[in-house]
């Protein structure tokens, strides 16, 4: 019945202002004509359409301040509009709560857990940092916070104290416009009006100052800060996000401080990128040499001995360390420290080594700590147990069956590299095919290979219980057509990353967490304590090396140079390769995520078995695929499958990042015969396709007259 009644009253005010003709109520002739004769009169009516306006969401509150300011001056225009925003404003959360609330929340309450929790916790301040910085428009925050859990006469009052410096700001230049006899360059050159311009152009500025300093008061005033510091940047972790941290800092004379409390090089050297590689190169040696028959070489049969490969990949592990190691960072100002490390506070951290604990102060800290593999709590996991990609490196011999829980890009990568050693390989996964991030068609290459060398996928399927079993250990697997069961060796847990949080003091510095358990960043990648910043796997995003060391450039700088100039973090042109052969690269869209985000886009697509270079290389597969704005050059995002995909992505980032056009690779020189060339040639697609064709027509002709 409430609802009714709302829907009711809206269509009789909306009838009553087509009736009356509203549109005259929102110019300033009626009010100066009427002002004269009834001053009160005028204001009433004034009051009156202003809520209204604000209560329905009728653009043109900015213009009706700035007509108010010009009508009644600054001080009653003040009073007018302040209770007036307000009073519409709250008249628009009340109709959204009472109309919409308990729908959205009904339908969309997962997704608004977050953002509940904020409200709940800091409604108000939250709502008058929107009000005081205007960076979404005022009716949207008007309908957006009546679908948030946070009191009517709360938002009343915030809104009437949060609006009223922005609304000042427009009623002072509206009531400086008011004084002027005509609109001439002569009367807009006064100091007054002059500096009512002003103030609406820096006021945004200025309120985001304000509010950030107290965000900031707030949130260390509960700690003691030291009057002096050991460090200009303490990072926390040294994989690739800590090393590029420290680096920088060290590059830019800063004193740093980089604690590790396992092995330089993170993830990524000890138990990732490095390690996934050599195999990944063992696996491929082995697969050639089976397949060097075809063009006349015979090998013979090939033999893998496992132990001498799992020696190969520690030995590439022992020649990349140097690069990594305490002695190269310490040689370039790096202060390395081997030990556990716990935040005591935003500037302090309390450090547990093998010789004992030792505390440091640091202006800044960057946490770097890193994700882990992520596993799921299935039953009999832990009896028959398992590896990840961190533990996968211990195994000494070669197991005979190999079952591997997910196919995403680890996943694939470590299935095909076992399989091509002699391993019989079962890759199980719940979504429908593997590789869930790439388009159809990437999908269908790297499938058909995988069945091709002989690997039992089974996607939409999931692990169901573990056992063992006579002493062989036994999967059953919920599968579409009932549970079937699969005896292994060994398995490998793939099913994705989480971040390190515990264990080195977050909690008591209360930094925030998304509704993944990441750390929350902002823009700049410092958390919810002012000071301390964080990159790579701990807040999620993109895991890969690489962006772990690209976020590093943007929090190092902000940190030392950010009370002079803050940087934020530029993920426009991010790219990434799955090691699996075809090799897939990607940068921007591809067309699976362009059609999520409503982008409109045209494909022009190359197919690898035409390139010279890829046929004669036995690597007649795949193809480039790129994604363009409808009959532009302009990149959105470029796909390769096929050999050396990873790295003929570089031309397509380079040209992204500098926003280069395919015409621009067009016409650029590529050496032949080389796998380049696959991108110059889906440029020439791209070029064919959106070929001029009336300009043709007349060339055309124009060759026919001239041959008589």
């Amino acid at each position: 019945m409430k609802k009714l009644l709302i829907i009711a009253a809206l269509a009789a005010i909306i009838t009553a202002l087509v009736v009356f003709d509203a549109q005259q109520y929102l110019t300033p002739d009626f009010y100066q004509q009427l002002f004269s004769e009834q001053p009160l009169l005028t204001g009433a009516i004034f009051f009156v359409v202003y809520v209204i306006a604000t209560a329905l969401s009728i653009p043109g509150a900015a213009a009706l301040t700035l007509i108010g300011g010009a009508i009644f001056g600054l001080g009653w225009g003040l009073l007018l509009i302040s209770f007036a925003s307000s009073i519409g404003a709250t008249l628009a959360f009340l109709m959204t709560r009472l109309l919409l609330k308990d729908w959205v929340q009904a339908k969309f309450g997962n997704y608004l857990t977050t953002i509940n929790n904020g409200v709940e916790k800091d409604g108000a301040f939250y709502l008058f940092t929107l009000r005081l910085i205007p960076v979404v428009p005022f009716f949207v925050i008007n309908l957006v916070m009546g679908l948030m859990p946070i009191k009517a006469r709360t938002f009343y009052w915030v809104s009437q104290v949060g609006m009223l410096a922005g609304t000042a700001v427009y009623v002072n230049a509206g009531a400086q416009l008011g004084q002027l006899d005509e609109l001439s360059f002569a009367g807009i050159m006064t100091p007054g009006l002059l500096g009512s311009f002003v103030l609406l152009a820096i006021f945004p500025w200025v309120a985001r100052t304000l509010i950030n300093k107290v965000k900031k008061n707030r949130a260390l005033k509960a700690y003691q800060k030291p009057n002096t510091f050991d460090d200009n940047l303490l990072v926390i972790g040294a994989g690739a996000g800590g090393l590029v941290s420290s680096y920088i800092a060290a590059a830019t004379k800063a004193k740093v401080t980089l604690i590790e409390k396992h092995k330089m090089g993170g993830d990524c050297l000890n138990t990732g990128c490095v390690p996934s590689k050599a195999i990944i190169h063992a696996a491929s040696l082995a697969h050639e040499a089976r397949g060097a028959k075809s063009v006349g070489v015979n090998v013979g049969e090939v033999d893998v001995d496992f132990a001498k490969v799992m020696e190969s990949v520690h030995a590439g592990i022992k020649d990349v360390e140097p690069h990594d190691s305490i002695e190269r960072y310490e040689g370039l100002g790096v202060n390395c420290i081997t030990g556990s490390a716990t935040i005591v506070n935003p500037w302090t951290v309390e450090i547990e080594t093998a010789q004992g604990k030792q505390t440091r102060t640091a202006r800044n800290i960057i946490i770097a700590a890193g994700g882990r593999p992520k596993v799921f709590p299935i039953p009999g996991i832990d009896e028959v147990g398992y590896y990840t990609s961190d533990t996968l490196w211990e195994i000494k011999q070669q197991p005979k069956r190999l079952l591997v829980i997910g196919a995403g890009p680890i996943g694939c990568e470590l299935a095909q590299s076992f399989n091509r050693l002699g391993t019989t390989v079962t890759m199980v996964d719940p979504a429908p095919h593997i590789l869930g991030r790439e388009d159809a068609d990437v999908v269908e290459e790297v499938t058909a290979q995988f069945k091709t060398e002989g690997m039992n996928l089974m996607t939409g399927c999931k692990p169901k219980s573990f056992a063992l079993i006579n002493g062989e250990k036994q999967a059953v697997i919920e599968t579409p057509e009932g549970d079937q069961t699969i005896t292994f060796d060994a398995m490998i847990m793939a099913v994705g990353r989480e971040a390190n949080v515990k264990g080195y003091g977050l909690d008591n510095l209360n930094i925030q967490l998304d509704e993944r358990g990441n750390i929350l960043v902002d823009e700049y990648l410092e958390t919810s304590m002012p000071g301390v910043y964080a990159v790579g796997d701990v807040i999620g995003g993109y895991q890969f090396t690489h962006v772990s060391a690209h976020e590093a450039w943007y929090a190092s700088v902000n940190a030392l140079f950010g009370h002079l100039k803050r940087f934020k973090a530029d993920y426009s042109v991010i790219p990434w390769a799955t090691y699996t052969d075809p090799q897939v690269g990607r940068v921007g869209l591809n067309e699976t995520d362009a059609k999520a985000k409503g982008i409109a886009f045209e494909v022009t697509k190359f197919e690898i078995k035409e390139l010279d270079r890829a046929i004669v290389d036995g690597q007649a597969r795949g193809f480039v695929k790129v994604l363009t704005v409808p009959g532009k050059d302009k990149i959105l995002g470029a796909t390769i499958v096929g050999a050396m995909a990873g790295e003929l992505m570089a031309e397509f980032v380079l040209a992204m990042r500098h926003g280069l056009g395919l015409n621009k690779i067009l016409g650029t020189i590529h050496a032949y015969p080389t796998m380049m060339e696959a991108n110059k040639y889906v440029a020439g697609e791209w070029k064919r396709n959106n070929a001029p064709q009336k300009l043709l027509q007349i060339v055309e002709k124009l060759h026919t007259w001239r041959r008589g």
